[in-house]
Order: C-alpha cells, then sequence, then structure tokens
C-alpha cells in the first residue's frame, strides 16, 4: 500500500484499519450561547467582567469545542475559533497598517466590519501562537490551524496605500510566513490557508501562487500546508493550482453536488484532495450511508492515501448539536470505507495510475 508520510503523521498509533483517510475539519465552529454573553458582559462598561473573566471564558469554549471534536472522533482538530470573530477582521486587528472605519452592508441585513490598508502593513506581534498552544495543551489529537489568506486579506479590505491588491497581498505572504515560522517553532505542523476569494476571480490564481510561494519559503518538508477554496468556479483556477506549494487542496463540493467533480478528472489530480463529505450550509444530518457515497466520490479522483474528508466549509452556522453529529457520521462513514478498501470491497478508478507507478 503506498504511503503518504506528510499526512501519514497524523494517523492515530490505535488506528483500525490498514487503510487511513484523515478526517478534520475546516475551521470555524458555532460559539457556545454564554460565550456570546459572556462577550456582551466584557465590551458593556459598566458590567464587572473584566479581562481576566473574558479570557477565562474563551479558554473555556475552547477547551469545549476541541474536546467535541475529539469525542466525534476526528483524527486533527481545533478549537473551532472560538477567539476569533470574521475570518478577515481578526487577523486586520492584528497586522500593522489596517484601521476600522465602522461596518459595510454585505447583503441583506448582514453587516461586515471592513478593514482599510492605510500604511504599509507590518508584523508586530504573534497571531496564533498563544490559541495553538492552548489547543495543542487541552488536546490528545494533533490541532490543524487555519490562517485567513493574504489574497482574501487584500481582496476584502479597501486598500489606500498601496499602488495594487496584488503588491499588498505579496507583503501580507510575508507575513503570513513569519506567522508560520512562529507556529512551527510552538509545535504546529498541519496550516491551512483559507482563500475563499480565489475561485470567485478570474486569472488571479498567478497572484494566489505566488503569495503561497512567499508562504511556504522555508517552512520544513514536515509541516503539512493545505488551501481552503471554498464555493467558485473551479475551472478557473484547475489545473493550474497543481503548482502551488501545499500538500493537499480543500474543496466545496457537497454543496454543489459534485457538479464541479469532472473539473479534477480531467487532468490528473496530482496533490491530496481533502474533500467536503457534508454540507456545512444544511441543517439536516448526513446519514453514513450518504456520506460514503460522498467519499467514494473523491475516490475518483485521488486514491485513498491521498484523500481526506472534511466538512464542505466551516460549521459556525449550523447549531452545535447539527454541527457534531455531522461530524460522527464522518468519521463513522471513514472508518467504514477504509475497511471496505482493506477488505478489497472498492473499486478505486483513482489507485490504478499510482499502483502502476508503484511497480
Amino acid at each position: 500500500m503506498s504511503q503518504n508520510p506528510n499526512r501519514d503523521q497524523f494517523k492515530p498509533e490505535d488506528h483500525p484499519n490498514d487503510h487511513f483517510i484523515l478526517t478534520t475539519v475546516v475551521g470555524s465552529y458555532a460559539k457556545p450561547k454564554w460565550l456570546n454573553r459572556a462577550k456582551e458582559q466584557y465590551e458593556d462598561p459598566d458590567s464587572k467582567f473584566d479581562e481576566d473573566d473574558w479570557q477565562e471564558a474563551k479558554d473555556d469554549a475552547s477547551r469545549l469545542i476541541t474536546d467535541e471534536h475529539e469525542r466525534a472522533g476526528l483524527d486533527v482538530v481545533v478549537d473551532g475559533e472560538m477567539r476569533r470573530t470574521e475570518m478577515v477582521e481578526f487577523f486586520a486587528h492584528r497586522i500593522e497598517g489596517y484601521e476600522f472605519n465602522g461596518p459595510v452592508k454585505v447583503w441583506g441585513h448582514n453587516y461586515f466590519d471592513k478593514p482599510s490598508v492605510v500604511s504599509e502593513v507590518e508584523y508586530d506581534e504573534s497571531w496564533l501562537v498563544d490559541e495553538y498552544e492552548f489547543t495543542a495543551e487541552v488536546s490528545d489529537a494533533p490541532v490543524k490551524v487555519p490562517i485567513t489568506g493574504p489574497y482574501t486579506l487584500a481582496n476584502w479590505s479597501f486598500n489606500e496605500a498601496y499602488d495594487d491588491d496584488e503588491a499588498l497581498a505579496y507583503d501580507l505572504a510575508d507575513l503570513v510566513n513569519e506567522e508560520i515560522e512562529k507556529l512551527v517553532d510552538a509545535g504546529a505542523r498541519y496550516i491551512q490557508i483559507d482563500e475563499p476569494a480565489l475561485a470567485t476571480t478570474p486569472d488571479d490564481h498567478a497572484i494566489v501562487g505566488e503569495c503561497l510561494e512567499r508562504i511556504a519559503d522555508n517552512i520544513p518538508e514536515d509541516v503539512r500546508i493545505g488551501l481552503h477554496v471554498c464555493y467558485g468556479d473551479y475551472s478557473r483556477i484547475y489545473p493550474e493550482i497543481l503548482d502551488y506549494p501545499v500538500e493537499e487542496f480543500d474543496l466545496e463540493l457537497c454543496n454543489g453536488d459534485y457538479d464541479q467533480l469532472d473539473v479534477f478528472t480531467d487532468d490528473e489530480f496530482t496533490k491530496d484532495l481533502a474533500l467536503g463529505v457534508v454540507d456545512a450550509h444544511v441543517a439536516e444530518v448526513e446519514s453514513v450511508e450518504e456520506i460514503k457515497r460522498n467519499i467514494r466520490k473523491g475516490l475518483e479522483v485521488v486514491p485513498p492515501e491521498r484523500l481526506i474528508v472534511s466538512p464542505d466549509c466551516g460549521l459556525k452556522l449550523l447549531p452545535r448539536e447539527v454541527a457534531y453529529e455531522k461530524m460522527v457520521n464522518l468519521v463513522k462513514a471513514t472508518r467504514e470505507i477504509e475497511a471496505e478498501l482493506d477488505a478489497g470491497e472498492i473499486d478505486v478508478p483513482a489507485a490504478e495510475p499510482t499502483a502502476q507507478a508503484d511497480d
């Protein structure tokens, strides 16, 4: 059986099957209602709920969700981003050169606190090391660290300081590289770059590619770097993205009923595929059998040793009990698929070229 050392370092010692398909989540998760109430208390000038109380509340929420991921049986966990706000806003508050001037209407009654870049961006202090170290300490499973990518950080901000978003994105990529180096020093071995803006903007895959070259510069080979690209027209960026210096692509295909799967079979998919097998936008729990059918879709693209399964996207918009049941079924389905692969009960079209290459 072919091996994948970069991925297999996350295989549990007591894994029940010979085959291993890594299970994880994309990142965000619904915050406990009491954490939102604690934040209101913390932001109330008349409240006695102070900085220490707020820190304790965030610690408790991170511990709770990390444990929930472990109880579901996931191989790699995150803390559900309990300490974070919106995916651009959180990082913009931590990068010198950004400022905020108030919320901008996005759609309907939804608002986004869109930041402005008013001067050259600079790295000040670590963004995520404390978050990672806490999660790693309370977890028995390996921990993945999601980071909003530089292209999205540039694209979803007002640019008032740079000639164009490309130059801004490259400077931001250098900062992300600096942060990853600190995370690696702290023990992190699995980094996920989130670029939701990528598949929605034609012809900018080259900019993202250069950003990723900067991000991956001098990062050790045993550190796994993945790229999460949710929604959009993947034909705009494939197969060009295969040249990116990442180990895996995490793609949102379940929500579209795998209509775009053939995009990735026309040209051989030479990286690892992190496939969304449950829909993060639907508050109905997929059955184990349904998820198994979805996992088999992934086996049409890559062999088992290059497959990772996860939800389509972050689960923060779903009720917690629904998100948990989706994860439980996702893990159960994956372990059953592995057992069926061990027994030779599944024909894997994508495995044939790999088998020939091994001979």
